[in-house]
């Protein structure tokens, strides 16, 4: 059992668990509950518990080696981070903003689709971010739109959340498309959904990004992501790259077809 000044979890022993189905459960106030790891909005209402969970408990360091890797390569083109304008994809509850604050970034915006998330930012890390929107980007309100057109932004990032439906290929391409050209994207994916057997979409995506000449990609790194439920280490890859130019309807619809 793992706790806090607020609550206890009770984590299980298994030999072997997938990705997707761990789980705790939180006990809090005298009452137990079930909490799957991608039930995102649970998690994030108790203070603290995503940071122990994942950071503590697990060792999660995405959001510092995909930041680390965008630093490089900003600094390698001889670019100030001063001038960053990041869009911040799944900002969840701002540890990626905490790291590009760390970076220097001048402005920075965080979009997440749950009202959960904005609530723990505003609680655990206010004024990490400049503004922060809870908003679907496949289906935004006519203000968020607006406002968002209204940033020139050179850098995107979305860490930890592509591949298992949370972020899908079309909210990631209109994410993409609000960056300007030769803007950095910097983001994260588990390394079994760029392999052939996928069938979330994004091996197709990311090869066509490629391929198209949309997003030259500057390096790939594989690295632990964090350790599973069953104590396996889980890999991912971080991928920085410059954009080239606007992911098309097109494109979007072909990778529907292929996926």
């Amino acid at each position: 059992m793992q706790a806090s000044d607020s609550f206890n979890i009770h984590l299980p022993d298994v030999e072997t668990i997938e990705q997707g189905k761990e789980f705790l459960i939180l006990e809090q106030d005298g009452c137990k509950e079930k909490i799957e790891f991608h039930d995102y909005d649970k998690i994030y209402e108790v203070p603290g518990l995503y940071e122990h969970l994942f950071y503590e408990r697990y060792k999660c360091n995405s959001p510092e080696v995909v930041c680390g890797l965008l630093k490089k390569h900003i600094e390698q083109d001889n670019q100030g981070n001063e001038q960053l304008v990041a869009l911040d994809v799944g900002a969840g509850n701002g540890m990626v903003g905490e790291q590009l604050v760390d970076l220097g970034a001048k402005t920075i915006v965080g979009i997440d689709i749950i009202d959960e998330a904005a609530d723990a930012v505003q609680r655990d890390r206010p004024g990490i971010y400049d503004a922060y929107h809870v908003a679907d980007l496949t289906d935004m309100p006519s203000d968020v739109k607006h406002s968002l057109k209204k940033i020139d932004f050179n850098c995107m990032t979305v860490v930890a959340a592509l591949g298992f439906g949370d972020i899908p290929p079309d909210a990631f391409a209109s994410g993409f498309n609000l960056v300007d050209e030769q803007g950095w994207v910097a983001f994260n994916i588990k390394e079994d959904f760029i392999c052939e057997a996928d069938q979330s979409g994004f091996c197709k995506l990311i090869g066509h990004l490629e391929q198209d000449g949309v997003l030259k990609i500057c390096e790939r790194l594989r690295y632990r992501h964090r350790f599973c439920q069953d104590g396996t280490p889980l890999y991912y890859y971080a991928v920085v790259g410059r954009k080239q130019m606007d992911i098309s309807e097109q494109m979007l619809a072909e990778i529907a077809v292929e996926a």
